[in-house]
């Protein structure tokens, strides 16, 4: 059984030789450059580069030997637009050890800290001396409640943090030939490989909101100025529907799973009302998840984190296919709740191991112990993908990294 078929099985809830294992298919289930470099040292390894394809999060491309080694069996295409060398350039990660970051990526030393400038030497994020993160610091709507129109809204996304500090993949989307090089790319990746594909699209709503206008300013927006933020979602839903169709028809032959993004749970609650949610995301959620299936046959992996389990009914109405990082620590988020509860109708993938405490703070023993707890559970009858709750952070040891990469690989179905 191939690592396609492994996961492609799991998520039509079947059970198979042994549970699929996932580090890095998409932007919250991969690992740190720091922690990356520990964990390569700690093993003896010292061939290869680390580069770092998500610089908000710093997070490092698992190269061929971390797939092999820890037996991963789902990859991020994006992987596919990292080889050319012009494309990198030299840096040095916040601890000091050595790392390829993107080359068009623009970034200077500002009193003390790490700022990320676009073409108009706008500041977009920056990392203070003491972080290993990127913060925002551009809101392109902030302040502009009362817009009536958004007829500039792609500038408005081009110009903000994630828009400019995006992975490889979608870097040069603007460019002629794109689709036919991400047709090609996927291709390869399909015939030369037995992974599971993911493809990022994101098609973030409530989010996007958030990076538009600034967190708090979007929530009252949603309360005060509802009719203009329905004009705002309705636009995104238009400009995501119109770069989908590309998209779709270029991977779709080779891709088999299709990342969308939208955070809509804090650890004590959700974020917005599910009630608000119901009437104001899900109907766009599910006309950009239904496009999906009407034109691909790829399954829709919804990035959704914190405490979301009052909005799965509704995902699940909408079209998600598998829902992450299934943050277990959160409030109404027990693995045997979920399981129990929507374990028939949606895939989880996450969930293995709480990052936040056991994987960061526990032994190994107590690592393995709550992998083979969580696993079990998950895993039967099929519907589910292994990964740790969220990326792997700069201070999580690396025996606690084999350790639970060598627990649920010896995990077999009975």
């Amino acid at each position: 059984m191939t690592s396609r078929d492994r996961v492609l099985a799991a998520i039509n809830h079947k059970e198979t030789d042994k549970v699929p294992v996932d580090c890095g298919a998409m932007r919250s289930t991969g690992i740190m450059g720091i922690t990356y470099n520990k964990l390569k040292k700690y093993l003896g390894i010292d061939k290869g580069e680390t580069k770092i394809y998500d610089m908000i999060q710093q997070l490092a491309i698992p190269e061929q030997w971390y797939l092999d080694m820890f037996q991963i069996d789902a990859v991020d295409l994006a992987r596919e637009f990292a080889d050319n060398p012009p494309d990198w350039k030299k840096w040095a990660l916040p601890d000091g050890s050595g790392a390829m970051i993107p080359a068009w990526f623009k970034i200077e030393k500002r009193n003390d800290s790490w700022v990320c400038v676009n073409e108009d030497e706008e500041i977009l994020a920056e990392m203070p001396h003491s972080s290993f993160y990127f913060d925002q610091k551009l809101w392109p709507l902030k302040g502009q409640n009362n817009k009536e129109n958004f007829n500039d809204l792609e500038k408005d996304l081009n110009r903000q943090m994630w828009g400019y500090m995006t992975d490889p993949l979608w870097k040069n989307s603007g460019d002629a030939g794109f689709y036919n090089l991400l047709r090609e790319k996927a291709k390869r990746l399909y015939e030369e490989t037995g992974y599971a594909i993911m493809a990022a699209f994101g098609g973030n709503l409530f989010e996007t909101g958030q990076f538009l206008y600034r967190t708090d300013e979007f929530l009252m927006n949603l309360i005060t100025e509802r009719k203009a933020m329905e004009k705002l979602l309705d636009k995104l839903v238009e400009i995501y529907l119109s770069k989908l169709g590309p998209f779709l028809e270029a991977v779709s032959p080779y891709v088999q799973i299709i990342q969308m993004g939208d955070d809509l749970g804090m650890q004590s609650g959700p974020m917005l009302s599910p009630k608000l949610y119901h009437e104001v995301f899900f109907p766009r959620h599910r006309e950009i998840y239904q496009y999906i299936k009407k034109h691909s046959n790829m399954y829709v992996f919804l990035h959704s984190c914190g405490a979301v389990s009052e909005f799965i009914p509704d995902l699940i109405e909408a079209g998600v296919d598998i829902l992450n990082p299934v943050q277990i620590s959160a409030e109404g988020m027990q693995p045997e709740r979920l399981k129990r509860e929507f374990g028939k109708d949606i895939t989880f993938w996450g969930g293995g191991v709480d990052t936040q405490h056991t994987l960061f703070k526990g032994s190994p023993r107590q690592i393995r112990d709550e992998v083979k707890r969580n696993t079990e559970i998950f895993m039967k009858d099929g519907g589910f993908v292994f990964n740790q709750v969220h990326n792997i952070l700069s201070e999580i040891p690396p025996e606690n990294i084999v350790a639970m990469y060598e627990e649920v690989n010896k995990i077999r179905f009975r």
